[in-house]
């Protein structure tokens, strides 16, 4: 039998009363790509975070090829072979790409850096992860988020790198990007290195992964051989009960028209966007990233300019500011909750209630304790993991830091939901409780707008799905007459 990279025995981990970790043990052995899987909050985050010595345990012993591991920081951890890729890359923007895999790695003689030979190994490194255009001259601000990760990838390389862990590596690239990516992982570990696999997308583990472990609720609850087991097993497993849908619908109606849209573009996407939403709908926006989707609803919302067409929004044609556009019942979930979609140093009750403060105004005081209560009773109802409403929301899970994205249109009762990929980063339980939230929304005569780059989910939750092509949209057809090749045809130009 190999003997293992890793042994990680008994590892313990807690924020105050919060226990994150509870006694997990995890072994790994040399060349494998190994899955770690679990809903939001299981603890996945904070166990790679002591892997990589970037927090420390309360208990427990690792091992790192057979001997004692416990790195004091994340440099200490990449001197004895092992790097994180967290999802939110480390790359500075503004430097080179030679300065950025470099960054802290620079080889030097009598005090001057050695240029030449540093520009060869990033080449040799980029190469060697099939990525000769990545140019060491050029700025990483230029790349795409694959390109980026390619750069923190090849950094990794120059520390020879034993182990590896990717954190939702896919989340931001395309089905072509990503497929791109799998080859340079598949590579890594052809040369022996372990690659932990981070992923809320089980299909991407059954391509990818050689065995898995499942996080909950802080303990490791199983682990075994991709295939070993089906996926209803995997997912009850996570979630810690039977999930009897994955994709829940709930019955409604569609009615009369409450959003259209004519001919609209933007300064340069969308170059042409028209479709009718009705009340009662949810209504599917799929295509590859970059086709312009993102722009359509800032477009929409009053984010974006608009060179030319309408915004019909009831009887109402006209175009808006965010502020006007709340006020006719608008209301947006940003793709990213965390730059745009929250503010994540304030509370829970804060972040549910900024865009609609006019219930609990009087005389120009705000009702501190009519705050709360509105917040307790929709964190109640989306079942929201939080231990106080006051706790900043930067605390919580990503899967609860988009129930909490949600809710504020709740609380702002908005009629149109204009929801830009609504389970981004979110976990198999909670994606199931958000698409039962949204068919809930619609049966309530909601008026749904949901882009997404996850097929199954538009498949499985709208009623009907348009495609967008380099900023083009597609006539929406019922979801009954597409299937997923038609619809990545289209969203390619085929």
């Amino acid at each position: 039998m190999t003997a293992p990279r890793l042994r990680m025995t008994g590892i313990s981990k807690s924020y105050g009363p919060t226990a994150a970790l509870r006694g997990v043990d995890l072994e790994l052995v040399p060349g494998e790509i190994h899955a770690l899987v679990g809903e939001n909050g299981a603890g996945k985050s904070t166990l790679m975070k002591v892997l990589s010595g970037a927090e420390k345990p309360d208990t427990g012993t690792m091992e790192l090829d057979g001997a004692s591991y416990r790195p004091i920081g994340p440099q200490a951890a990449r001197a004895r072979g092992v790097a994180m890729i967290y999802q939110e890359l480390a790359v500075c923007p503004d430097l080179s790409v030679e300065a950025n895999v470099l960054l802290g790695l620079e080889s030097s003689g009598f005090g001057f850096l050695r240029r030449s030979p540093d520009r060869d190994r990033v080449r040799s490194a980029l190469a060697e992860l099939g990525h000769p255009e990545i140019q060491p001259d050029g700025p990483v601000a230029a790349l795409t988020p694959a390109g980026r990760q390619i750069v923190e990838i090849a950094r990794a390389l120059l520390t020879d790198v034993k182990l590896l862990v990717l954190d939702e590596p896919t989340s931001a690239l395309t089905q072509d990007d990503a497929r791109r990516l799998f080859e340079v992982v598949r590579g890594l570990k052809g040369r022996g290195v372990t690659v932990v696999y981070i992923s809320h997308f089980l299909e991407e583990i059954e391509a990818i992964a050689d065995r898995f472990t499942v996080l909950r609720d802080g303990q490791a609850v199983g682990t075994g051989t991709v295939g070993s087991i089906g996926r209803g097993r995997m997912i009850e497993m996570m979630v810690g009960r039977a999930v009897q849908e994955q994709f829940p619908r709930t019955l409604h109606t569609p009615g009369e028209p409450v959003l259209e849209l004519t001919d609209l573009a933007g300064d340069k996407l969308p170059r042409g966007a028209n479709f009718t939403l009705r009340r009662g709908e949810i209504l599917g926006v799929a295509g590859i990233v970059g086709a312009g989707r993102t722009e359509m609803l800032r477009a929409v919302y009053g984010l974006d300019p608009v060179r030319r067409g309408t915004v019909k929004v009831h009887a109402v044609i006209g175009l808006e500011t965010p502020a006007g556009r709340i006020g006719q019942g608008v209301g947006m979930l940003s793709e990213d909750r965390k730059e745009e979609g929250l503010s994540l140093e304030q509370s829970l009750t804060d972040n549910l209630s900024l865009s609609r403060l006019g219930p609990y105004s009087r005389f120009g005081f705000l009702s501190r304790s009519r705050l709360r209560g509105a917040a307790k009773s929709l964190l109640q109802t989306l079942h929201v993991r939080h231990r106080d409403p006051d706790q900043p929301v930067g605390e919580l899970s990503g899967g609860n830091q988009q129930k909490i994205a949600i809710a504020r249109l709740l609380h702002q009762d908005a009629d149109v939901l204009l929801l830009d990929e609504p389970t981004k980063g979110v976990d198999i339980g909670s994606k199931a409780e958000i698409y039962r939230l949204i068919g809930q929304l619609a049966a309530a005569g909601k008026a749904v707008v949901m882009v997404s780059s996850y097929l199954p989910e538009l498949l499985g939750v709208c009623d009907r799905v348009t495609v967008m092509c380099r900023g083009v949209l597609t006539l929406a057809r019922p979801v009954e007459e597409w299937t997923p090749e038609q619809i990545i045809e289209a969203a390619t130009g085929g």
